[in-house]
């Protein structure tokens, strides 16, 4: 049985993958800078603004979903995931929702960085 940790690179690993294949290193660019989006936006204010630029940056976000999903047991879609955070009325649930984003991108950034290098 896979621990929580090798799931996420699992996931990371998958998602890198298709990531790069129909972004090239835009995607690993993006990877590596989105943590520190969150940081200082917020995990809501920055989905919001990944869903408006449309694009590969929807993609990135609906990387982040799919995991939030499978985790924390969010909705993938954007609008009822964003329901979901908007209507949290226990802080702690964004808290923990935005910190299990935080540990799947550590995996994300690493392994989006290693697919991108063996290319």
């Amino acid at each position: 049985m896979a621990t929580l940790e090798q799931e996420r690179a699992q996931h990371a690993w998958s998602k890198a993958k298709d990531g790069i294949r129909q972004h090239d290193k835009d995607y690993v660019n993006d990877a590596k800078g989105l943590p520190a989006l969150i940081m200082n936006s917020g995990l809501m204010q920055v989905m919001a603004f990944l869903h408006a630029k449309g694009g590969r940056h929807e993609y990135l976000a609906e990387h982040l979903r799919d995991w939030l999903a499978i985790q924390c047991g969010t909705p993938r879609d954007f609008e009822p995931f964003m329901q979901t955070l908007l209507t949290s009325e226990d802080g702690r649930k964004l808290q923990f929702i935005t910190a299990e984003a935080f540990a799947w991108l550590k995996w994300l950034r690493q392994m989006a960085a290693a697919r991108a290098g063996g290319q």
